[in-house]
């Protein structure tokens, strides 16, 4: 292929995640040490370099966008474990973590949040503390002690220094996943609403008249409707069932008879579809506002502060268009007491209780597998953040940050609070909510990506304004649940753009002269690049067929398997195809580099040129006037191959060769 490298290039060797954060020191706590003594010195600037506009914008959006997902991951639980963790305890310990984990970790940028395999493991917990009657919450406690304490023995040997054999294949695969559920659930948490507001899609308008939809008395009660009412001591014959509201009828196990009904209540379809208006709205504005600063419209100022506040900007719109309208759509719900859900329970937690002596040694088996999953999700996210295209110049800190998230995780499991780790796209959003751009000056200019604005400010306001959310519920009271919806929405496809597989992927039904000027395309044949992107698709796909099954709980150990995949790859690709497919050079960087290469052996070539044609010429002319013919003189101050000079390029094409030496010989 044209500017094709030998194997002994510069390309040749697949660069890795080898910086001196991630080398081994063989010292106990050397690793932590160091990026202590690395970050120490940016400490003040971290807070110093948050005092901007841009800031407070990506501190409004991550604000809204990490409440809910919080909120909603506390429901869950308290479902799953009859209140003992609910949603009053989530909020605390995502504030109580984060704050924490904003103030002292070695990237900041990364926003801890709640996992799927977290709530599966609190699923399995509980319900064999229920069939052993065991205390949940004290044998929860050792286990979160255990796995505090193994993850700091993991950062007193260095074993962060593992990531450095993650490459972008492990990478954007556990990052499309994740991207790829968060709009899977904005979509499904969607379709739920009909559900509970369900639509009447065959009715008749000229009998709208006669539709009804009362509550009545279960016809055939069922064990468990017969034992609620027996346990709160209800009189069934004493009940107005046709005054009930849908609520009570739905407490009291009541049933919904008419035409007008649904399986769980009456039809409601104005509320259902205006929850799609929302939803979709809220994308397409987000959307359209995050784009405006390449508008050509208003002064450059404007279009930027619009851009850092678009999804702010969205939420407001939505939130005063909802109220305008007035359809009773489903709203945020926040806790409105600082007080434990169940009473029964306090603040601390005794990891003994009243659970036998060996239960705290047992604990160790499933503490092995929490530490797996801890440290997966965590390093992968701190990898995804670190990545060497964002540029990042104060370094990152993979010990510490696994060190603040251990120290945690013992502080939440004693307190009987939530676990958290990173958190992938709110992580990737914050990232991309602070990109650092130049100032386009000449019309039509592109601004040029120069960095992250890389500070602690944002993610400490938005998890202490978090753990100060109960006594803002008169306001957030009036946020649609759609709009937040549709937010994550827009955070998992704006997180898609930048990957490299979603890229690859369009090559299947892309014809090759409408392929884009990928730097892999000069140099790998598009049979091994379909053939690589093929395997990556299959991980996925295996992927996510355990990360919804039954089987979640062992997803760390399958995206731990994606590595070894990556190294049995060696046995297909040549060093030299990995080194364009999977390495972590960015993509503007690597044609630099190419052009530059390039540049070299065209020069070398059109200099070989000229001395063999000086070396055949065997007729010397004296010329001593001017010729009619003036040959361009190459550039020698030429550096940036990137910049064309047309009288270069002309003195290296073959007809100007052949007139040179035509004129020569003449």
């Amino acid at each position: 292929m044209p500017g094709a490298l030998d194997d002994s290039a510069s390309h040749s060797t697949l660069e890795k995640h080898g910086g001196p954060e991630l080398q081994r020191t063989g010292r106990l706590f050397g690793g932590l040490t160091l990026d202590v003594k690395r970050k120490a010195p940016w400490f003040w600037s971290d807070f110093r370099d948050g005092l901007s506009l841009q800031c407070l914008a990506s501190f409004l959006f991550l604000y809204c966008a990490c409440m809910s997902p919080v909120i909603t991951f506390g429901g869950l639980l308290g479902e799953a474990t009859n209140g003992h963790i609910s949603a009053m305890e989530s909020l605390l310990g995502a504030s109580m973590a984060g704050v924490v984990y904003s103030l002292f970790a070695g990237q900041p940028l990364t926003i801890l949040g709640s996992t799927g395999p977290v709530l599966v493991f609190e699923k399995i917990l509980y319900k064999f503390c229920k069939e052993y009657t065991l205390s949940y919450l004290s044998l929860r406690a050792c286990i979160g002690l255990w796995t505090a304490f193994l993850c700091i023995v993991l950062v007193a040997t260095d074993a962060s220094c593992l990531v450095c054999y993650v490459t972008r294949f492990t990478e954007e695969a556990f990052a499309s996943l994740i991207c790829i559920i968060f709009i899977y659930e904005a979509l499904e948490k969607l379709s739920h609403l009909r559900d509970t507001y369900p639509v009447h899609t065959h009715s008749k308008l000229d009998f709208l008249t006669s539709y009804y939809c009362k509550c009545e008395a279960p016809t055939h009660p069922s064990n468990e409707t017969l034992r609620f009412w027996e346990s709160n001591k209800i009189n069934v014959s004493g009940i107005a069932w046709e005054n009930l509201t849908v609520t009570e009828c739905r407490y009291l196990h009541g049933e919904f008879q008419g035409p007008a009904c649904g399986r769980d209540g009456p039809y409601t379809p104005d509320v259902f579809f205006w929850c799609c208006i929302l939803f979709f709205a809220t994308f397409a504005l987000s959307s359209f506002l995050k784009k405006f600063k390449t508008s050509r419209y208003f002064p450059t100022r404007v279009r930027s502060t619009v851009s850092d506040f678009a999804v702010f900007l969205t939420i407001v719109i939505m939130v005063l268009l909802d109220f305008v309208v007035g359809i009773p759509s489903p709203k945020l719900h926040v806790p409105h007491a600082f007080k434990p859900t169940r009473d029964d329970r306090g603040w601390f937690i005794n990891p003994i209780g009243p659970n036998p002596w060996w239960t705290v040694l047992a604990a160790l088996v499933p503490a092995l597998l929490c530490t797996i999953l801890i440290f997966m999700d965590q390093q992968i996210s701190a990898v995804i953040v670190n990545r060497k295209e964002h540029k990042l110049k104060k370094g990152c800190g993979y010990h510490l940050d696994l060190f603040m998230v251990a120290v945690m995780l013992g502080v939440c499991s004693v307190m009987g609070l939530p676990w958290f780790v990173a958190a992938t796209v709110l992580s990737i959003t914050h990232v991309n909510s602070l990109k650092v751009e130049s100032d386009c000056s000449a019309p039509g200019e592109q601004p040029k990506f120069l960095g992250i604005r890389e500070q602690r400010v944002t993610g400490l306001l938005i998890f202490a304004l978090m753990g100060c959310s109960v006594f803002f519920t008169s306001v957030l009271k009036f946020i649609p649940m759609p709009v937040l919806y549709g937010v994550f929405l827009y955070m998992g496809v704006s997180s898609l753009r930048g990957i490299q597989f979603f890229d690859r992927l369009k090559l299947f039904w892309m014809p090759a002269k409408h392929q884009p000027d990928f730097i892999y395309l000069r140099h790998v044949p598009l049979r091994k690049v379909h053939f690589f992107t093929a395997i990556q698709l299959i991980c996925l796909v295996l992927l996510w067929t355990i990360k919804v099954s039954r089987a979640a709980i062992i997803f760390p150990l399958m995206v731990l398997a994606l590595v070894f995949v990556r190294k049995a790859m060696d046995l297909c690709f040549s060093k030299r195809e990995l080194s364009f497919l999977d390495d972590l050079m960015p993509e503007r960087k690597k044609k630099l580099d190419d052009g530059r290469n390039e540049a070299g052996e065209e020069e070398e070539e059109s200099q070989k040129a000229m001395e063999a044609a000086a070396a055949a010429s065997s007729v010397q002319l004296s010329v001593g006037q001017t010729s009619d013919l003036e040959i361009p003189k190459q550039s020698s101050d030429r550096t940036d191959p990137s910049e064309i000079i047309i009288l270069d390029e002309m003195s290296q094409t073959p007809v100007w060769k052949a007139l040179t030496l035509k004129t020569e010989t003449l």
